[in-house]
């Protein structure tokens, strides 16, 4: 390639750089998401690997971080904030342990392996056991004072029983749940929306007002110490576990990697794992784990040589937005859903993606006919997340959110404080079949040969209209056996699965109910509590609110629900029917060495892992899906991946079925299930 337009196109791509940069920095305002970022820094990086003399100062691949705001007080860095180099796959890493081999003499090095969370990066520093400063990144060199601010977060300590002047780094962030809550409001408000967590919390820091900080709810994870008179601290691991000790919350998902297999073990975990966590993460921080050997593997002017970010793969595409429909929940909520032009990512062809809500979509401002771009969250569900301005995209007329039902015409409701649309007609055959399909699904009733085309079949031949009419299906034999498909045979294994049902315990019928904010495991703490409908139908909203886990709003909706005549009366008709309403699951027994006991299951059981998860909650125990220093006991089979490791790490006592038996005492408080 001539020379000059080399330099043209390193000119075109810097000046894009540092336009997005500011956008994402300074104004918390990102046009392109982070692959494009991505893909188009290390071009730029890559040309100036090539054409080293056309390197200039200020060239974005010669800063460190991110840009400084001029709302607050510039603080200069007593130490840099360095940023980590990326790698993209485990080839890139066994490529980075290669080059720390040179320096370390052998390629089994131990690795911490931390969670990337998607936030800010922070500075804290402590004197005489105070918090006196603390400082964003900034470019690294220059940070912005926000000092008031971070003293709003609650997980971060104000004072600390070292005395000595001490400097901690982490990351601020925002829950999933926060960030929902903190951009319905804006939608509520007319406002602009927040693009994702990580832009939330950096807009959340900068507010001069710190009472707006406090109700945001931000959180933060430390992970590095500083201290030069400390000279006992030799190791990552020993770092985090001084940092617990000084009352800093620390990440429980880390863990120590003494080879390269547990390693990828690790990250494969946590590729899967990563859409279940509550809060965003988009990759895995490795550092060597030996704080003696930082100096001689080195750093480079803006990177330590001894850590590297891997990130997640993320694909994303674009695509026409073909249409815009909404559906009918069982509760009435009205969800929207987009109809795109079939296009292929993450190896399937997706066609359709969820859009959230009215408000959301004309935020987005998103139209019919618009060219927009999709990613895969976590690789399972589709998402639309931006639209593509193009030339076209002006000519299109804007969205209109619906007034009234998709299915039965009747007009939507919004209460105040809230985003989401709610058809209130209860006779609403959206509404209807979907409280029906949920009744008789596996978790409640789990009344076989019900499912969405039969009960679908059965309300357009008028055969269901509510729960209490499944009991009554017998008295349509004949014209159920008329229908297509539906043989004898099919015919009698619903029928008796139907019968079946009938002898369920309280708590599935309750969660098969579809009461708002009812779940499978709230059902099952009512029913264990109450023991029958008609007390839990009676009770007061001070005895609900004050159950653990139970609160205030779900409190209200279960007196709303049972303050309406039609439910009371179906209660009625289940009882006519035969069905029982009573809880007869174990009852808890608390008289074994599992009581008030966390446990984590992993690998593979004997049984099935929601088996030992029963056993071990009507034994009194409780269960967690991750490791931390509360985990009492890993109920651990083959196969069992890095859990083992992290239990060993953090001494948390590893068990197999045998030793779960004995902890229980009576054999029959174990085989009953």
């Amino acid at each position: 390639m001539d020379l000059n337009n080399v330099k043209n196109l390193i000119n075109e791509l810097r000046s894009k750089l540092n336009k997005w940069g500011h956008e994402y920095y300074v104004l918390d305002q990102p046009s392109v998401d982070d692959l494009e970022y991505d893909q188009t820094m290390h071009k730029l990086i890559q040309l100036e690997h090539d054409y080293p003399e056309l390197v200039t100062l200020d060239s974005p691949t010669q800063k460190i971080g991110g840009r400084i705001s001029e709302k607050f007080e510039k603080y200069i860095h007593k130490k840099p904030m360095l940023s980590l180099g990326d790698v993209f796959s485990y080839d890139e890493i066994l490529n980075f342990n290669k080059q720390v081999a040179k320096e370390t003499g052998t390629e089994q090095n131990a690795y911490f392996a931390e969670l990337k969370i998607d936030g800010l990066s922070i500075s804290l520093h402590y004197e005489n056991g105070f918090l006196i400063d603390a400082v964003t990144r900034g470019d690294g060199v220059v940070g912005e004072n926000v000092t008031a601010n971070v003293k709003t977060i609650k997980s971060i300590p104000l004072s600390i029983p070292d005395k000595r002047r001490t400097e901690v780094r982490g990351e601020i962030f925002l829950s999933k749940k926060e960030f929902e809550k903190i951009n319905n409001e804006k939608l509520i408000a007319g406002e602009p929306l927040f693009a994702n967590p990580r832009n939330a919390a950096a807009g959340t820091l900068r507010q001069l007002d710190s009472a707006v900080v406090a109700k945001r709810n931000l959180d933060a994870y430390l992970y590095y110490y500083l201290c030069e008179e400390n000279l006992t601290i030799k190791s990552q691991t020993e770092a985090l576990e001084y940092l617990k000790y000084l009352g800093f919350k620390t990440n429980s998902e880390s863990i120590l990697c003494n080879n390269l297999f547990e390693l990828e073990n690790y990250i494969n975990e946590y590729t899967e794992k990563r859409t279940q966590l509550p809060y965003e993460i988009d990759g895995i921080v490795l550092k060597i784990n030996d704080f003696n050997l930082y100096e001689k593997i080195g750093y480079t002017a803006k990177t330590p040589k001894w850590a590297i970010a891997y990130k997640f793969p993320a694909e994303i595409k674009s695509t026409k937005l073909l249409n815009i429909f909404p559906t009918v929940g069982r509760t009435g909520k009205i969800t929207f859903n987009a109809q795109l032009e079939p296009v292929k990512i993450a190896g399937t062809i997706v066609s359709a993606a969820t859009l959230n809500n009215a408000e959301w979509i004309e935020a987005k401002d998103l139209r019919i006919g618009a060219t927009v771009k999709i990613k895969k969250a976590g690789d399972i569900i589709p998402e639309v997340i931006a639209i593509i301005n193009n030339n076209d995209f002006n000519n299109l007329p804007k969205w209109k959110k619906p007034s009234k039902c998709p299915n039965c015409d009747n007009l939507l409701e919004k209460s105040d404080g809230e985003v989401d649309q709610f058809c209130v007609n209860f006779s609403c055959p959206a509404q209807i079949t979907r409280s029906l399909e949920h009744y008789a699904s596996r978790a409640a009733t789990n009344i076989v040969g019900l499912g969405e085309a039969i009960v679908q079949k059965f309300f357009e031949e008028g055969i269901l209209r509510s729960v209490a009419d499944i009991y009554k299906l017998e008295q349509h034999k004949d014209k159920i056996l008329n229908l297509e498909s539906f043989g004898e045979k099919s015919y009698q294994n619903l029928i008796d699965s139907i019968e079946k049902s009938k002898t369920n315990s309280l708590e599935k019928v309750l969660f098969g109910l579809g009461i708002r904010h009812v779940g499978a495991k709230t059902a099952k703490i009512l029913a264990s509590r109450f023991g029958d409908i008609d007390k839990l139908a009676k009770s007061s909203f001070e005895e609900l609110a004050n159950i653990d886990s139970i609160g205030i709003v779900l409190a209200q909706s279960l007196l709303d629900w049972f303050a309406i005549n039609s439910n009371l009366q179906l209660i009625e008709n289940l009882k006519k029917y035969g069905v029982n309403l009573t809880f007869t699951g174990p009852k808890v027994n608390t008289d074994n060495e599992i009581n008030n006991k966390t446990f984590v299951i992993t690998g593979t059981l004997s049984k099935s892992r929601d088996y030992f998860k029963d056993i071990i909650e009507m034994n009194g125990g409780k269960t967690s899906s991750a490791v931390s220093k509360k985990t009492d006991f890993l109920l651990m089979g083959t196969d069992a991946g890095t859990k083992e490791q992290k239990a060993i790490s953090l001494g948390v006592k590893i068990i197999g079925e045998k030793e779960l038996e004995e902890m229980l005492g009576e054999k029959n408080s174990y085989e009953r299930y």
